[in-house]
């Protein structure tokens, strides 16, 4: 079965699991995107009005102001570089229809996700402006999609994803699990990084393979170390196209997150992060289950788990399933006490 074959019969699953709730039909809207690189070339879902807090809310607006600040309060840990590509970017971002509704839509999702990966980011003492770098690969959606069978916030193809230990197989596709796969590319990255000694290339590698940036750097200076970060730009145009346009877009996404009432975009609300607990299933639990027992509908489980592919968790063994705050005990009194949980 391939990849394309595997992904359009985890949709089937899910739309099946969502008919099924109590008799009612729910749907999975998704947006194709923009063709292009990382999330523009990428399925991802659009987030519906529902979803986005009103400014009204004073929590919600908190929320809002907070990313900000999270994005722009400590300035820039990366050089903000200028160069004709960002401006084109940013241009883009702003005046062209499709691409400034798909950049609304980035800036909406920022919100649930762009906490938890400051955090982890800096537990590892990484710059925070890395966030971009997920921002354009799949603008925050965990189900992202792109042709070349990458998936997930952080856009693993399937052989990269097991090298770092995400599990990808029938029964769960762990690309698409947020805080599993950005512990993964966060490795990942980091592994770059110590290679080139620039978090410039070691974005350039994340996109376009490491052996390549490599070969070039050794051909341009003799070694693969960086200098400096700007020696990104001095080997620019030896990039595939697609990889000369990497960093730019990281740089323009960056200066409109970090200052959206300049560029237009002020009137966007980002989502609150979600209260997320999880809980340890038995093999081969029925996610309808799970959701009967926390009492919400069976489409809140499956879009809190993204990474498991069909109705039920994987059969071999017990396996963590993100159910909704506040629900955790009464799952254990309905089903029973299947392992420990813990706050995320």
């Amino acid at each position: 079965m391939t990849a394309d074959e595997r992904h359009r019969r985890k949709k089937r699953r899910i739309s099946r699991i969502l008919e099924t709730d109590k008799g009612r039909k729910l749907a999975i809207a998704s947006a194709v995107g923009v063709a292009g690189i990382g999330a523009f070339g990428a399925s991802v879902d659009t987030p519906t009005p529902t979803e986005q807090p009103s400014f009204d809310d004073p929590v919600k607006d908190a929320v809002a102001k907070t990313m900000v600040q999270r994005l722009a309060g400590q300035g820039w840990d990366l050089p903000n570089v200028d160069h004709e590509r960002v401006d084109f970017w940013v241009d883009r971002f702003q005046n062209n229809p499709d691409m400034r509704e798909k950049f609304e839509g980035f800036l909406t999702r920022a919100g649930q996700y762009v906490p938890m990966l400051s955090i982890k980011l800096a537990e590892r003492d990484m710059p925070n402006d890395l966030i971009f770098l997920a921002m354009i690969e799949s603008g925050f959606d965990p189900t992202a999609y792109s042709q070349a069978h990458a998936s997930g916030i952080w856009q693993f193809i399937a052989e990269t994803g097991r090298r770092y230990g995400l599990r990808v197989n029938h029964a769960v596709d762990e690309r698409n699990h947020p805080e599993k796969a950005t512990e993964a590319a966060l490795d990942y990255l980091t592994e770059l990084h110590d290679r080139f000694d620039s978090w410039y290339l070691a974005a350039a590698a994340y996109n376009t393979g490491e052996n390549r940036v490599g070969r070039i750097m050794r051909e341009e200076f003799g070694t693969e170390k960086a200098s400096s970060e700007q020696d990104y730009y001095k080997i620019w145009d030896r990039l595939p196209r697609e990889t000369r346009d990497y960093v730019p877009l990281m740089i323009a996404a960056a200066r409109i997150a970090k200052d959206p009432g300049t560029y237009g975009f002020d009137h966007i609300v980002p989502m609150a992060p979600e209260h997320i607990e999880e809980i340890e299933a038995a093999p081969g639990t029925p996610l309808a289950s799970i959701a009967d027992a926390a009492g919400v509908d069976a489409q809140t489980i499956v879009a809190l788990n993204p990474h498991i592919t069909g109705a039920r968790t994987p059969s071999d063994a017990t396996y963590p399933v993100r159910v909704p705050g506040g629900s955790t005990d009464r799952i254990a009194a309905a089903m029973g006490d299947t392992g420990t949980r813990t706050a995320q």
